[in-house]
This record gives structure tokens, C-alpha cells and sequence, in this order.
């Protein structure tokens, strides 16, 4: 099987957050709460579905006894594909493979024209796809942001609709209830041939999300569920927030993320054994200070990294937030949170990591943003693929060709492989002071300007057919008359 970006495929760099005997703790305190305190779920098929498993069922509570635990991990898929678009594997999703994802679901943009923080707008997320689309090291997208002006009943149909037009990458959608969930997934399979084409080669992933502490809504779990009856494989995205929604202990915080996502897990094994899950979830730090969720908080990082151990070790995809920042224009902090998620959680070796593009705790898209996002994406990945040894990148014949007192720069050894060797950037700036004067003092803000305008000016994504695009807006217009009715 080729992939169409094969330099993500896991390389020997990487860091460790926790001990092994310290990871058998997190996970065994991640049982016990599950069998002792248990879930709130108002499903009732899901609660007739767990009380004949074994789970211990009071009214909306459910406990889950720790043998049950393991027997659904035993049968959750260990790492699976994702598509793109045209039917290319895109995602290899097992191991340390890191790819990296744009952000979403901001009712805010920061206008790269006006420097205006304004309501999101659908050609801002049709902006957003059709950048990532052409941004090297963007790998998969999500609706980037919300619109606020289309309908609100159906805005996340709204949101696909301007993502799937504009890219071929692997897309993950954001939903609100059971309807919208089903026709989003009607539209998919509309790009690409019907419901058995996309559950072959699904390009599409679902992101029902459960509520911190430890309750499953009804509507999330038939979200969950008509994701598993479709074959699309599903990241379960609850939602720490240390200190206010989960414990300020980074470990109590991993625990209750833990037990949440075996909860999931648990949930939709019962329901059809087999479906395609991360063990998946978010961390932002409380900041007592100013009342925010920091997602850009070097505890958020902490804990993804455990996240990632864990995962590895039960052999199940993982979920990072990487590329933010929690502030409010692009500048220095931007700047260095973005690089400093983006480099650590690559180490980590989180599988699909989302967010490269926020400003703002999460609640501003900017595009400027994404374009710089990936050039530090770009640097990371270069240190992350490691160093190549061999007897020639040795290099020991050439040493003593040129011996001591010598150059190298007209050597072939060199000619041969400093395109290979060096990272050379698009954006980030290594002229001489003089040469900088000349081009009139660009600051990397202009740079990552100039490379957006020429991305918007110049890129042309592979479009739907006319059949396919006619489908989908077709399909889209039958579940906003459904959801209006609701």
C-alpha cells in the first residue's frame, strides 16, 4: 500500500512523559473508576445494551466491571487507514505516525485582509480548507471554524459542505445531533459513489463528543452509533478542563480522560464489535487568573503525552492539539506556543493531531496562522524523521579527502546530499542584514501574508465532478429541510 505522504511514517525520535509502573497506575485507576463510580448515560438502548454485558445498572448510572474493560479493548481494531478524498491511503493511524490537522469549530476568524477578529463566515472555512489543502504539511482537516451566516438548524452540514469542496484531505466533522450526523455522512458518500464506497475507503471521521465528568448524552451516543453502523471510524473528543471540569492534578486529570475514553470505547464495542476508535480526548489547564481554558498550556502537552503512551501500549490511535495558541494575534507568544505543542507532541508520537490555526484559547481560526503553523510543522518533522547513518552520510572518505585546513563546499559529497540534509525554510528569514534592507524589511507576518495571497491566488484543489457536487448540495438541502422541521 503507498501513501501519499509517506516521510510521516514514524521515524526513532521521540520523548517519554511517564514510567511504565507509572502508566499501570493511570490505567488502573482509570478501572476502578469506571467500576466504582461509573457513567451517567440517558440512552436507554445503550443501558439495556450494558446491563445484559455484565455492567451494573442503576437508573442512568453505569458501572463497568474491569474484566469487561478488557475484553473490548481486546476488540477494538489495532490502528486502521484513512483515505482521502480520491481513495489514496492518507493515514496510517498505528504506532508513533504523526499528522497534523487544522483547527475548527472557532465562531471567530482573525481577516488576514483587515486584521479584523469578525463572525466566521462559510468563505472562511472554504479559506481554511483550501489552504490546508495546499499547505505541504497539513495532512487532514476539519470544518475550520463554524459559520455564523448559514442557517443555524443546519450549519455543520453548511461547514462539510465548504470543506469537502475545497480539499481532497482525510476530513474529520463536527456534529450536533443524530440528523445532522446522518446527513453529513449521506454527503460524504455522495463525493464518492455511495455508503459501501465510504465505508471501504472512508475519507470521513466522526467526532461525537461525551461530556467531562463522565456523561454520555443520549444524541452523543446515537451520533456514535450511526458512525459504527457506517464503518466511519469515530474519535470520541472529551474535553478536560484541569481544575474546573476534571481534577488540577495532572494525573487525576489523565485518569478521569482515561476513564472517559474506555467509556467510549466500552459503549461502542457492545454496540458492534470492531468499529474503528481512538482512545481520544482533550486537556486545557484552568487558568485561575483569568477564568480561560489555555489549550496553548505546556500541562496540555503533558498530558497528551501520556495520552500517547497509553495508546501506544493498548495499540489504539491517538489524538493530539498542537499549532494553537492562546493568543490573540500572531506574535512572538503565537509563535512559541504553536512551536512548542507542535514539537513535543510530535516526540510524543500522537497519531492525528488537530488545531494547527487557533488563536485566541480556541475561539479564533486564522489562516495566517495555519500558514505558519506549517512551516514550524515543517522544522519539527525534520527533526522527528532523525538523523540518516550509513557509511556514506560517515562521510570519513571525504574527511580525509579534504583534510585539515580545508572546505567542503565545492565537494560532490556535498552537492550530493545538502538538499537532503538541511531544512531550509518558506517563511522564517536567513538573509544577511543588507539584503534584508533591500527587500524592505519584511517581518515573518508579511512573509506568511505573502505565501497565503499566493496560495489563495494560485491553488486550484481537485474539485468534485459535476455529478458529485450536484449530489452533495442536493443531499445537503434534504437534511436542512429535515433539521428545520426539528
Amino acid at each position: 500500500m503507498t501513501f501519499t505522504n509517506p516521510e510521516r511514517i514514524n521515524s526513532s525520535v521521540s520523548m517519554t512523559l511517564v514510567s511504565e509502573n507509572q502508566l499501570d497506575d493511570i490505567f488502573d485507576a482509570a478501572l476502578t473508576v469506571l467500576e466504582t463510580t461509573g457513567f451517567k448515560m440517558n440512552h436507554a438502548d445503550a443501558l439495556s445494551m450494558c446491563k445484559n454485558a455484565g455492567c451494573r445498572v442503576e437508573d442512568d448510572r453505569v458501572r463497568v466491571p474491569k474484566a469487561l474493560i478488557h475484553e473490548v479493548l481486546r476488540l477494538a481494531p489495532k490502528g486502521f487507514i484513512v483515505y482521502d478524498r480520491l481513495g489514496n491511503p492518507a493515514l496510517d493511524l498505528s504506532g508513533r505516525n504523526s499528522y497534523y490537522g487544522c483547527s475548527t469549530g472557532s465562531p471567530q476568524t482573525l481577516d488576514y485582509q483587515t486584521g479584523e477578529i469578525r463572525a466566521t463566515t462559510f468563505r472562511d472555512l472554504e479559506i481554511g480548507a483550501l489552504v490546508s489543502d495546499a499547505l505541504p504539511n497539513i495532512d487532514w482537516v476539519m470544518p475550520f471554524g463554524t459559520t455564523q451566516d448559514t442557517p443555524g438548524h443546519a450549519s455543520f452540514l453548511y461547514d462539510f459542505e465548504a470543506c469537502v469542496k475545497n480539499t481532497t484531505l482525510p476530513v474529520m466533522f463536527l456534529s450536533e445531533g443524530a440528523n445532522d450526523t446522518l446527513y453529513i455522512q449521506k454527503m460524504a458518500a455522495a463525493c464518492v459513489g455511495g455508503p459501501e464506497k465510504l465505508a471501504e475507503k472512508p475519507f470521513l471521521m466522526a467526532y461525537p463528543e461525551p461530556i467531562t465528568p463522565l456523561f454520555y448524552p443520549a444524541e452523543v451516543v446515537d451520533r456514535a452509533f450511526l458512525a459504527a453502523d457506517w464503518g466511519i471510524p469515530q474519535c470520541p473528543g472529551t474535553s478536560q478542563i484541569m481544575g474546573a471540569t476534571s481534577p488540577v492534578t495532572l494525573a487525576g486529570a489523565t485518569v478521569l480522560w482515561l476513564a472517559e475514553a474506555l467509556m467510549s470505547i466500552t459503549v461502542l464495542q457492545l454496540y458492534k464489535p470492531g468499529s474503528k476508535v481512538f482512545l481520544s480526548g482533550n486537556f486545557g489547564m484552568f487558568d485561575m487568573g483569568t477564568t480561560v481554558s489555555a489549550i496553548a498550556s505546556p500541562e496540555t502537552c503533558m498530558c497528551l503525552a501520556v495520552q500517547a503512551q497509553m495508546g501506544q501500549r493498548l495499540g489504539l490511535p491517538t489524538w493530539g492539539l498542537a499549532g494553537a495558541s492562546d493568543a490573540m494575534q500572531i506574535d512572538a507568544q503565537a509563535g512559541a506556543e504553536s512551536a512548542f505543542s507542535i514539537l513535543s507532541q510530535g516526540l510524543s508520537g500522537l497519531n492525528l493531531i488537530h488545531d494547527v490555526g487557533y488563536l485566541g484559547a480556541g475561539m479564533i481560526c486564522s489562516p495566517e496562522m495555519l500558514v505558519m503553523g506549517d512551516e514550524i510543522c515543517s522544522m519539527a518533522r525534520h527533526l522527528l524523521r532523525g538523523m540518516n547513518i550509513n557509511a556514506d552520510t560517515l562521510a570519513t572518505e571525504v574527511i580525509d579527502q579534504i583534510g585539515p585546513g580545508g572546505n567542503y563546499l565545492q565537494n560532490p559529497h556535498t552537492f550530493k546530499h545538502f538538499r537532503k540534509e538541511a531544512w531550509f525554510p518558506k517563511i522564517m528569514d536567513r538573509q544577511y542584514h543588507d539584503n534584508w534592507l533591500k527587500a524592505g524589511k519584511p517581518t515573518t507576518q508579511d512573509k506568511v501574508r505573502d505565501r497565503l495571497s499566493k496560495i489563495l491566488d494560485t491553488h486550484k484543489p481537485v474539485a468534485l465532478g459535476d455529478h458529485e457536487r450536484s449530489e452533495l448540495e442536493r443531499v445537503r438541502s434534504e437534511g436542512e429541510k429535515i433539521l428545520a422541521k426539528e
